[in-house]
């Protein structure tokens, strides 16, 4: 063992002992190369790191049902569809001790959301790269220079999630309907099957009738005998028997069922018209041209019929600054404790609605820097059948808190506070909503 000074300072040193070996002179002999990773990483002899194996990409199926998968570092996770995961700070790459990383960005002469290839700028697909923020609810679609983020099938967007569409509440199945996640079915009354396009359903004995030559004689008498699974007909050679079809089902129509010799047919409610052979729709008197709202009014579409309002909508002490806004001036007395804005907004929905449900969304027109918002319904709600849903600091969420029957008619002033506490300022504004619940489920 011999010792080595190394000089720090002019009077003063510090020895450190090194061991050196006798083949010290001799070339040193190769490395061993670092390739051991921890389960859950392989080794990437590109970038000499250990790098995260993405099991949603390797793995068949490694998530089933309705549970989506997604990679985590060393793993993966099988989460609902409507489930958010906020991703953790990305962890230092497992490189070998005592070797600096090096690596850096190459340049991107580029614009954003392209790479260079050759001579020329190519799309990056964020979403093969998975470099894309969609929610896990939510399915990414490439385009040029970017991404879009969607709902699949069968699900709609509130806020920033995907939520499931109940079918149900539309009234597509003639007799039963189930939800399911993204999609429905439909199922038949017992004696009742499914018809070709799924929704509809037919008796048993409908396509099983058979007519009266086909014949049967039983001791004697003139008759014929037809018997099906839960269907017996019994009835002279000499005549035929109407069936009516409305007296075995109340799903055949979705007003009402009106049988015909040999057949029978659907109506519809004033108001109404037929959409297909069953189904009810609402006309829009509003858009056909059917109304007779007079000059200086104007015609809103509700359920089953049409109101015709006066355009100027403003009552004392509100004045008219534009269509459907009012606005209370400073100066007039009565405005001190009103909101300063009225905006008059109007909708129309059906009866037995499954609730709670999303009805109307409302959105701040302009914000002020630093101002704080809330919302809150200021009056029309007596009997507690809507509640506010706060999204943001600048948009909320009507809810329908109660299933409610119509016809009836609520006329709700929905106001939004902004309150500045750096400037002690404070103002609001509001939106007057008029709630026309149609008589029908439909």
């Amino acid at each position: 063992m011999r010792s080595v000074c190394i000089s720090l300072f002019v009077f003063r040193c510090a020895c450190v002992c090194a061991l050196l070996h006798r083949a010290i002179s001799q070339p040193p002999t190769e490395s061993d190369t670092y390739t051991e990773c921890t389960d859950g990483y392989h080794w990437d002899p590109q970038t000499q790191h250990c790098k995260d194996i993405n099991e949603c990409e390797t793995i068949t199926e490694a998530c089933k049902g309705e549970m989506k998968c997604f990679n985590h570092y060393g793993g993966y996770l099988c989460l609902p569809r409507s489930a958010s995961v906020i991703p953790a700070p990305e962890p230092p790459n497992q490189i070998r001790p005592g070797l600096d990383d090096t690596a850096r960005e190459p340049y991107n002469p580029c614009p954003s959301g392209y790479e260079p290839q050759g001579d020329s700028c190519m799309d990056v697909d964020e979403c093969a790269r998975d470099e894309h923020d969609c929610q896990p609810s939510q399915e990414c679609f490439n385009t040029e220079g970017s991404f879009t983020c969607q709902c699949p099938g069968g699900y709609r967007k509130v806020g920033t999630e995907c939520i499931d569409i109940d079918e149900c509440r539309y009234r597509y199945c003639q007799h039963r309907c189930v939800n399911v996640p993204g999609s429905f079915s439909c199922q038949c009354e017992p004696g009742f099957q499914l018809a070709g396009n799924n929704r509809s359903c037919i008796g048993e004995c409908a396509h099983m009738w058979q007519p009266p030559h086909l014949t049967d004689t039983l001791s004697g008498t003139s008759c014929f005998v037809i018997l099906l699974p839960s269907c017996h007909f019994l009835a002279p050679l000499s005549l035929s028997i109407d069936i009516d079809e409305c007296s075995y089902s109340s799903y055949l129509c979705q007003y009402q069922c009106v049988n015909e010799p040999g057949k029978f047919s659907c109506i519809c409610p004033e108001g109404y018209q037929l959409l297909g052979t069953r189904l009810c729709q609402d006309i829009n008197e509003c858009e056909t041209g059917t109304h007779k709202c007079a000059d200086g009014q104007t015609c809103v579409n509700i359920h089953g019929g049409h109101q015709c309002v006066d355009a100027n909508r403003c009552q004392e002490p509100y004045v008219q600054v534009s269509d459907n806004r009012c606005v209370c001036p400073v100066a007039k007395a009565g405005c001190q404790d009103l909101p300063f804005s009225i905006v008059h907004r109007y909708m129309s929905i059906t009866s037995e609605r499954s609730v709670p449900s999303d009805i109307f969304q409302i959105q701040a027109t302009s914000v002020y820097p630093g101002a704080y918002n809330t919302f809150r319904i200021r009056s029309g709600d007596d009997n507690g059948d809507f509640y506010i849903r706060q999204i943001n600091n600048i948009s909320a969420m009507l809810v329908l808190a109660r299933a409610v029957n119509g016809p009836k008619e609520y006329v709700l002033d929905l106001e939004m506070v902004s309150v500045n506490p750096l400037m002690s300022y404070q103002t609001s504004s509001a939106l007057r909503l008029t709630v026309n619940v149609g008589p029908y489920a439909f």
